[in-house]
Order: structure tokens, then sequence, then C-alpha cells
């Protein structure tokens, strides 16, 4: 692979400091539901959106806890879509053309909401914690106050998607899905206090994120509630026995396929690394751990090193990085953070053969606030381009997202809280009668090779492994393109110690 050469033009990023190196995360276009609805292919619905008192509420009727509204107000506000809107009509369709009750049938079988397993039978059914005769509530506690409002809004929106485009045409048992947004406010106590309340009110909790999510561990496991996350941060969550995330992630192992990735496209560089992460405690221990990892890889890490999160000046970490001879570079942090570093870089004349980052730069937000600085670098993604929509599952989320909130972009965190509710409807409906919290968790742990119908690598479910897949993207202009060869890059894992 030839490196691109950076384009180094103006300083454009404005800094916001965080509490953890990750933020939300976009790529690409917004589509025309009319280009996706094809693949789409159901008819849409509503989802009432249940808000407890004293949190943010749904003000404007999008099923989302919006920031900054007094809690004190209408918590009954649901995700109606408007007057006048016939919320029947499919993605895509003219609100006021009539539609079957069970929409276009041209969704391919396994794309369905329940996916192509037999469904269980429903005999024995019980209403329990979160389940009525009607509804069974399903919560999503992800960080949307805080430091940065709306961090993790489009893990609440993923899930939103999804669960609109089940209420559309399925029930589980006569039972439609009601979801219930919850503020983990960027705080570990916010964490632990969504938790309190999704374990007294809803069945399950389902497509959460949150940058502390150490804080709601402990409550999760001992109120026995299912945790299908779509990400966990923390050692603390992965080692819940009731937690399990779409995207799978074990601090002390790394996919073998990077390092050897780079050591064929990069020998040289790939023995002058430097790993510069965000000074907090989940980026300082991945640090550690990639580090150990490439080591036994064959890889040589001269220097790793946090920057403070309210660090302004870079320069000294150039110069560092300059003294040692350094031509690979790899951070953890927030595109903001990453946008700074790169300025200190090009200032520096300071211009390595890789600049490499985990998916949290995949944004186009990254791509515009950059300027040109960041071009060229390169990113390793355990998900599908989120503009091939010739994947039917991405064309299909990319639809129903559109549907439920309108011009938002498709990222990463929404893609795996779309996956991690797919996960816990298709469970939920081949345990059909059988369903309880306890019988889902027993479920969930035998899942493996899960790729939410395509859109990501392979995650082992219930071992809670590392994903050993991954794909190198790399900024070319406006556009991330692939540059690893294949689909994705699988092998062995690589067990590094460090956790």
């Amino acid at each position: 692979m030839a490196h691109l050469n950076r384009r180094r033009r103006r300083p454009a990023a404005t800094l916001v400091v965080v509490a953890l190196c990750l933020v939300v995360t976009a790529c690409g276009s917004q589509l025309d539901p009319d280009t996706v609805a094809g693949a789409a292919g159901t008819d849409s619905g509503t989802v009432n959106g249940v808000v407890t008192p004293g949190e943010p509420v749904d003000a404007d009727g999008d099923g989302l806890v919006d920031p900054g509204v007094d809690p004190g107000a209408d918590p009954d506000a649901s995700a109606d879509v408007g007057p006048g809107v016939d919320s029947s009509a499919p993605p895509g369709t003219d609100p006021g053309t009539p539609v079957t009750s069970d929409g276009p049938d041209v969704t391919p079988e396994e794309n369905e909401p329940t996916g192509d397993g037999p469904a269980g039978d429903c005999d024995g059914f019980k209403n329990t914690t979160g389940i009525t005769d009607d509804t069974i509530t399903i919560a999503n506690a992800s960080d949307i106050s805080g430091p940065v409002p709306g961090l993790f809004e489009a893990s609440q929106q993923g899930v939103k998607a999804f669960v609109t485009y089940y209420n559309a045409t399925e029930k589980l048992c006569g039972r439609s899905l009601e979801l219930m947004n919850l503020d983990s406010r960027s705080d570990a106590g916010g964490d632990q206090q969504a938790y309190t309340k999704a374990c007294a009110g809803a069945f399950a909790v389902v497509g959460s994120t949150s940058s502390q999510d150490a804080g709601g561990a402990a409550t999760a496991q001992s109120c026995g509630i299912p945790d299908i996350r779509a990400f966990t941060v923390t050692p603390d969550r992965q080692n819940c026995s009731t937690c399990f995330s779409a995207y799978t992630v074990s601090t002390g192992q790394i996919a073998a396929s990077l390092p050897k990735y780079y050591l064929q496209e990069q020998p040289d560089a790939s023995q002058h690394v430097a790993i510069l992460y965000a000074d907090v405690d989940a980026a300082r221990v991945n640090s550690e751990s990639f580090a150990a990892g490439y080591e036994k890889a064959g890889m040589n890490v001269d220097l790793v090193q946090g920057i403070g999160v309210s660090e302004f000046n870079f320069a000294p970490y150039v110069q560092q990085m300059k003294d040692k001879d350094i031509d690979f570079v790899q951070y953890f942090g927030p595109y903001q953070f990453a946008i700074k570093l790169q300025q200190a870089m090009a200032q520096a004349s300071f211009d390595p053969a890789v600049y490499l980052e985990d998916p949290t730069i995949y944004d186009s937000n990254y791509v515009e606030q950059s300027d040109g600085i960041g071009d060229g670098s390169e990113v390793y993604s355990p998900i599908q381009l989120l503009d091939n929509t010739k994947i039917p599952e991405m064309a299909l989320y990319r639809a129903w997202l559109d549907q439920v909130a309108p011009g938002a972009v498709p990222n990463y965190y929404g893609l795996f809280a779309w996956s991690a509710a797919r996960l816990f409807v298709e469970q939920a409906t081949a345990l059909g009668g059988k369903l309880s919290r306890a019988s889902l968790v027993a479920e969930l742990k035998k899942v493996k090779d899960w790729t939410g119908n395509g859109i990501h690598a392979p995650m082992a479910i219930g071992a809670k492994t590392t994903s050993p897949c991954i794909k190198i993207l790399q900024l070319d202009g406006s556009t991330f393109k692939q540059v690893s060869p294949g689909d994705f890059m699988c092998g062995a894992l690589i067990e590094t110690g460090v956790n």
C-alpha cells in the first residue's frame, strides 16, 4: 500500500474536552430514503418513549431524551410522526399513499425483524418486570448530557430505528416493543442511576453506550437484567455476568491481523512506533495493551505517552516523537484531540509513514473539521463501509434511521446499537414462552459469530472476546476508502497480558 501524503492546510477544529476517548462517529452522506426503501422494504410504525420523571425528557416528541429540557416537562411525549402524516407508510413512501399492513415484501427473509430462525411457542409466556399483556419494555442508557451533550445519542437513535422497524409488522407473543430512554450522563453515578431505573421498569437494556460504564455494572448484574450493549468500555462492564455487547472487546486481546498487515505493508515504520492517548483510564489501558500486543507480533514500540485532556500544547509530544525517529503514530482519543495532534505534527514538519486511529475518526465531522490535515489518516475498523447499501442490512438501518431521526447521519455507534436490538429480538423470539431474564442471558452466552446480518465483523457475544477481524480504511480527500485486501482480515488473537 502506498501511503498518501497528507495535505497540510489551515487549522479548523475547536477542541472539546471530554471524559473519555470515545465520541460520536459518523461517515458518509445522508441517503434519501427513496434510494434505500427498496432494500428496507417494510412499513413503519411509532414507538412510545418512556421517560422516567426527573430525567431529561422527550420534549420534541422524537422518542429520545433531550439534554437541557426541564425535567418537569410532560413525561408522556411520544414518537408521534406529526399531524396529518400516515405513520404506516414505509420509508421513502409518500405519507398520503395507502400501504398494506405488512408493507412491501422485498426484504430478504434473513433481514426481517425476527431473523430467519424459528419462533418459539408462546405457550407459558408470563408477564414480569417490563412485560405487560401488550408491551415489552426495553431500556437504553447512553450518555446524552455531560461534557459533550448528545455524546451517544446515536445509540438511542439506532435502537429506536430497529424498534420502530419491528413494531411496524411484528409482535412478540402478542406484545409490541416499548423503548425507555435513560441518560447515563457521561458519569459513573449517572450510569448506576440509569440502571437502577432500568432494573425496576424494563425487561432488558439494549444498545447502550456509556463512557463511564463501570458505574452500572454491579447494578445490572445484581438485578439479573440482560444488558446487550452496543459497546463495553471498561473491564468492570466486560466482567458483568449479565452484560454483553454487539461489539465485543476484551481489553487484554488485540487482533493479530492488525500488526501483521503493517509488518507487511510498512515494515520499516513498524519498527519505530509511538502510541499516544487521551490521558483517561480506558485509553491508557487500551494503549498499553496494543503496545504489548504489537511487541509480541514483532513490531517495536518506542513510546507510549498520555496527553492530558486539558492540554492545548501538543508540540512537546511531537518533538518527543521526532527525537525518537518515530515513523508510525497511533492515537487513542476523540477526533477533536486527533486534529490538534495532527496540527502540531504539521507545524513541526513531522510526517510519519503511518498515522493510525481506532474507528472514532471514521466520522464526517472529523473529515470536515480536519480541513485536509487528516488526509491519509488510517483507521482499523470492525464494520462495513457505512455507504455500502448493497448490503441489505446496511440499507435497512439507514432507511429506518432516517425515518425516526430525519437528518441523522449513520454512524459507528448507531450501527452497533441497531445490531444489539436485532440480537435481542432474534433471541427473544426464539425463546417465545420460555422468555425470562435468566433464559435470555443463558441464550446470549451461546451466541458466536454474530455479524448483525452482515454489517460488521463476526463477534463472539457469549465469549466476550475481541473480534479477530478488521479492515483498514484510509481517508482519501473527503472519503474513507478500504485499503486492506478482501473483506475483513481475520486471524488469531494476541493475548497482551494487559487488563
